[in-house]
């Protein structure tokens, strides 16, 4: 179904039809289809809602550069349109970003949090990435002294051996606007999370590391961390069996 938000259309899917309810706010990218294992089953006791962020999945390109913010206030508006009241939220990677902005700095109400290796801290430049930044802009403006016709070439081939592979599956419209959300450290924001956190991480994750779930979970008063061994960035997907009973536990006291 699709959905226009802050004069921007977005994709979503509603699965199930109680009176409960639970947000999926998954990651950067096509990776709401992850998401059908905790959907089927937990869609007969909530009201499911899953989307596709602007620009991403099923998601229309937006006319114009977004910021974390904005992508925090396109949900907000999504809840509101569709009366999606006190959900619990289950957020995934960059779902996180926006559920640090949605709770702990616009302050709005939900009933619980499942973070699933999310982000929002901003990594400290290694000297390693410092030497490789200096190089990459040393090589930008070397690339600029070539005639206008090699120019474009050049550039895309630098980008293929520096850029990330999330940025470089973007449209180029979409750049600016992914370079707006990975330079926004939202370490501030999660201090001022009050609602009861679950904290899922993969012990193995290398996009988001071990050490930015125990900084947030010291972050957030009222939080508790999981950790599921030899797990990757897609924990939930390593262990999803066990990860819906992990959920459920959380949960079971008020719906089941």
């Amino acid at each position: 179904m699709y959905l226009t938000v802050k004069d921007i259309t977005i994709y979503y899917e509603k699965h199930g039809n109680s009176k409960n309810t639970i947000l999926i706010l998954p990651g950067w990218g096509n990776t709401r289809e992850t998401f059908h294992h905790i959907i089927n089953n937990f869609k007969n006791n909530y009201t499911i809602y899953i989307l596709d962020y602007p620009g991403l999945g099923n998601s229309p390109i937006p006319n114009k550069t977004l910021t974390i913010y904005d992508y925090t206030e396109i949900i907000i508006d999504f809840m509101e349109k569709l009366n999606i009241i006190n959900p619990i939220i289950i957020a995934h990677s960059f779902g996180g970003r926006i559920t640090s902005l949605l709770t702990g700095y616009y302050k709005h109400k939900v009933e619980k949090l499942i973070l699933i290796d999310i982000a929002g801290i901003k990594p400290k430049k290694t000297l390693k990435k410092l030497i490789k930044e200096k190089i990459y802009k040393l090589k930008k403006k070397i690339i600029k002294l070539f005639p206008k016709k090699k120019q474009n070439y050049l550039y895309q081939k630098l980008l293929k051996k520096y850029a990330s592979p999330d940025y470089l599956s973007l449209p180029p419209t979409m750049h600016e606007t992914f370079k707006n959300i990975v330079n926004e450290d939202l370490t501030k924001h999660f201090k001022n999370i009050k609602e009861e956190t679950l904290l899922i991480w993969g012990e193995n994750d290398q996009d988001t590391p071990l050490q930015d779930a125990y900084k947030i979970k010291s972050l957030i008063k009222n939080s508790a961390l999981i950790i599921l061994k030899n797990g990757n960035h897609y924990s939930y997907l390593n262990y999803p069996i066990l990860v819906n009973n992990i959920i459920y536990e959380f949960i079971k006291k008020e719906h089941y």
